[in-house]
């Protein structure tokens, strides 16, 4: 509609030699009312979105919009889309958060900030969401709608409000209601598909048994029944077989060896967003995945704020809860790498074996591994680089090459696969 608004024009500039100047006129005059129109025939609606519990990174996610026609007059050609948070940087990210490899740029592009704030602005988006095309509206009624939308990045996907597109009369442009709607959806990290993994270490007695595991008393595993004796306690006792006997009998029991895994992640890192970071986390949520399909526990460990472990397997915790910490897990700029030692050798005597996921393989972290083989305790390494980055050479790890990985971004999936 437009070029032929410029078209005409230019051909009917002299209005003696041709009519064109009668189509430019007529197109103009259409082309301002339905502009116009726009301003005036503004539809109100309602909306209410129903989302799932979570998402993960790359799969697309859908769920309904419920649409409601406010007015007295049927809403026709209407299309629904979202409006996500503003991706814009804050004021005190952009100061604290410079862009990978930055150093390399020159001074006038490090000193205007703009490829740092383009950047940014890319980091902040952390979805996409599809418009689809909304049913006709009776009068006061409903219409439901399934939208689908992309997730890029882990973390919590927030929502500000759903947008409705009005279109004009004529149908040439199109005006955006908005319609307020906090929300927001948790993101998961992206997963790669894994073999079961040959977990090192054997099994270990657990203080508690089972009732680790049950987080009810101390059970712990049935052996037999026999005779009661002074001093046993009194929820042991077998019931049946004492109503069959006479005689008090009680159930006999015995402590219990099981695996018990520690999942090690490396959160220190220079800067505050990175492709080898978040490649770390998502290797550490397919271990985790993998891990709780086999008889283990597993101790997620890693540092933030402060030190943290949780742990999943026979009875506590679940996949999804170990799955949603680390969506929210950030980079640790402010503390000593040794913190994550200290955390380990807490829990040390209880491991069956370590598999830890590094972000860089320099001398802390083989000093780190180095400590854990002195003290017996079974390792499986995995190191991810930046894309081409060199080899690396196992250094502690020589005797076991077999259970050191070099995980390269870019890559995993293959890598992982053949593992």
């Amino acid at each position: 509609m437009f070029l032929s608004i410029v078209a005409t024009g230019m051909m009917g500039v002299d209005t003696n030699l041709s009519l064109a100047y009668q189509a430019f006129v007529f197109l103009s005059l259409l082309f301002i009312a339905a502009l116009a129109g726009t301003q005036f025939s503004r539809t109100r609606v309602a909306a209410e979105r129903v989302l799932p519990r979570f998402g993960s990174v790359g799969r697309p996610v859908s769920y309904r919009v419920t649409v409601t026609n406010l007015t007295a007059k049927p809403q026709w050609g209407l299309a629904v889309t979202e409006e996500l948070a503003d991706p814009r940087p804050t004021l005190a990210q952009f100061v604290s958060t410079p862009e990978p490899g930055e150093e390399r740029r020159n001074w006038y592009d490090r000193s205007n900030g703009y490829y740092r704030y383009a950047w940014l602005l890319e980091q902040n988006v952390r979805g996409k969401v599809s418009e689809s095309p909304c049913p006709d509206l009776p009068p006061l009624g409903t219409a439901e709608v399934q939208l689908e939308v992309t997730p890029l990045r882990r973390g919590m996907l927030r929502f500000d409000a759903v947008a409705i597109a009005c279109p004009d009369a004529f149908g040439l442009f199109r005006t955006f209601v908005r319609v307020p709607r906090a929300d927001a959806l948790l993101i998961l990290p992206k997963r790669y598909a894994m073999a079961p993994l040959a977990l090192p270490g054997q099994l270990k007695y657990q203080q508690g048994g089972v009732s680790l595991a049950a987080s009810v008393g101390e059970s712990e595993e049935f052996v037999s029944l026999r005779d009661y004796r002074p001093g046993d306690p009194v929820r042991h006792i077998h019931w049946p077989s004492w109503a069959k006997t006479g005689e008090p009998i009680v159930k006999e029991f015995q402590d219990e060896f099981f695996t018990r895994h520690a999942l090690i992640l490396d959160t220190f890192m220079p800067m505050a967003a990175s492709a080898v970071f978040e490649e770390a986390v998502s290797v550490a949520a397919s271990l985790a995945c993998t891990i709780q399909a086999q008889e283990s526990l597993l101790d997620l460990m890693f540092v933030g704020p402060e030190a943290y472990c949780f742990t999943m397997g026979r009875g506590v915790g679940h996949i999804e809860q170990l799955l949603e910490i680390l969506a929210s897990v950030q980079p640790c700029r402010d503390r000593q790498f040794n913190s994550l030692l200290r955390l380990v050798l807490q829990h040390a005597g209880d491991l069956s074996g370590c598999l830890c996921v590094f972000v860089d393989w320099d001398e802390q972290r083989k000093e780190f591994v180095r400590h854990l083989r002195e003290m017996g305790v079974p390792l499986m390494v995995f190191v991810v680089t930046a894309a081409g980055a060199p080899n690396l050479e196992p250094g502690p790890m020589a005797g076991e090459p077999e259970r050191f990985h070099r995980l390269e971004v870019g890559k995993l999936a293959e890598e992982l696969a053949r593992l």
